[in-house]
């Protein structure tokens, strides 16, 4: 293994760890999902057994509106946490992300970390790579290098700008990128996304990846995991260190986001990711108008201890999604999203 390949599969073993084991969600920054509450029904007239989650993604049906968001890969341990977790989809429904594949790109051994479709081979699975690297000599190959290698359904180039900056390794040119995805979105064949990785995507900027052709958006908004915190636990440098405490506030809260990135297109399919934490905030999320539910980091420890604790981690939210659509009289997804039960309860 060389050098450059050896650093990248020691920096994804440490975000691992220090996703577990520290403390980094952003602190002054919530999902904005609190300032929402559900009016309760009492006399919901339905039954509870026929309460319907189905839904579709990427051209495939779901039976449920969830996703398992893009977190790991590259390594053997980020391979069994990805199979934990694809077989969990698999078996729940749910769509599955996978992380950044820059590593299967430089370094073919790696790939297998990421070949997942075996283990889900029904739910729609998206690949990943950073979309900054598209100024660092990446192109249509390299995107479709990493469709190929995930058999994956569609592809997400996500944006992570505060996140390279704080990285002791981080790519910080991301001047005239819009046009590179553009190329991406226009002549891939399969369709292709974009994604935040905490800090959210706002309206003016979903308005103009709508414009470039991008086909689904993932706001992956403000108040769960700050990547400015993760690096910080990483770095040696003690300024950036020190700099990292000035950004704790910093984003665009989850619910934020998705009404702004709503607000521009009603036809684009988007993901509600960033901080949730249990079906209920799912509800909110799909009543907001998001068309999937994204779950993150608050999802690891159980992939982490046997496929039994992850399926069962699904199986609760799922349970309380199915309990927050029965409080309002909601039987499908189509009556949340449509639903005049929420409320906003603070501005």
């Amino acid at each position: 293994m060389d050098e450059q390949n050896s650093h990248t599969e020691k920096r994804k073993n440490e975000h691992i760890e220090i996703a577990l084991n520290q403390d980094v969600t952003g602190k002054k920054m919530t999902t904005g999902f609190e300032n929402y509450r559900f009016k309760h029904n009492a006399l919901p007239e339905i039954n509870f057994s026929e309460i319907d989650l189905s839904s579709s993604f990427l051209g495939k049906t779901m039976r449920t509106p969830f996703l398992i968001s893009s977190m790991t890969g590259g390594t053997e341990k980020a391979y069994q946490i990805n199979k934990a977790l694809a077989l969990a989809a698999e078996k729940q429904g749910w769509a599955v992300g996978l992380g950044s594949m820059r590593a299967a790109i430089e370094n073919g051994q790696t790939a297998y970390t990421f070949q997942i479709r075996n283990y889900a081979p029904s739910v729609p699975v998206i690949a990943n790579l950073g979309a900054v690297q598209l100024n660092y000599g990446y192109g249509l190959r390299e995107c479709m290098k990493a469709v190929e290698i995930a058999e994956a359904d569609g592809l997400v180039l996500h944006l992570n700008g505060m996140q390279e900056i704080f990285q002791p390794e981080g790519d910080v040119n991301f001047s005239n990128l819009l046009k590179k995805i553009e190329e991406a979105a226009k002549n891939l064949p399969v369709p292709v996304g974009v994604k935040e990785v905490g800090m959210g995507i706002d309206g003016e900027t979903a308005q103009k990846l709508i414009n470039a052709g991008v086909q689904f958006i993932d706001v992956a908004g403000a108040g769960g995991t700050s990547w400015i915190q993760v690096e910080k636990y990483r770095s040696k440098d003690q300024m950036r260190e020190q700099a990292a405490e000035a950004f704790l506030e910093w984003g665009n809260s989850t619910a934020e986001a998705l009404n702004e990135v709503k607000g521009s297109s009603a036809e684009v399919p988007v993901i509600a990711s960033g901080g949730l934490n249990n079906g209920v905030d799912a509800a909110k999320a799909l009543a907001l108008g998001a068309n999937l539910a994204g779950y993150g980091r608050i999802l690891l420890p159980a992939a982490i201890e046997n496929e039994h604790s992850i399926i069962s981690k699904l199986d609760q939210i799922e349970f309380e999604l199915r309990t927050a659509m029965f409080g309002i009289g909601a039987v499908s997804v189509a009556e949340l999203k449509s639903t005049k039960r929420l409320k906003k309860i603070k501005s």
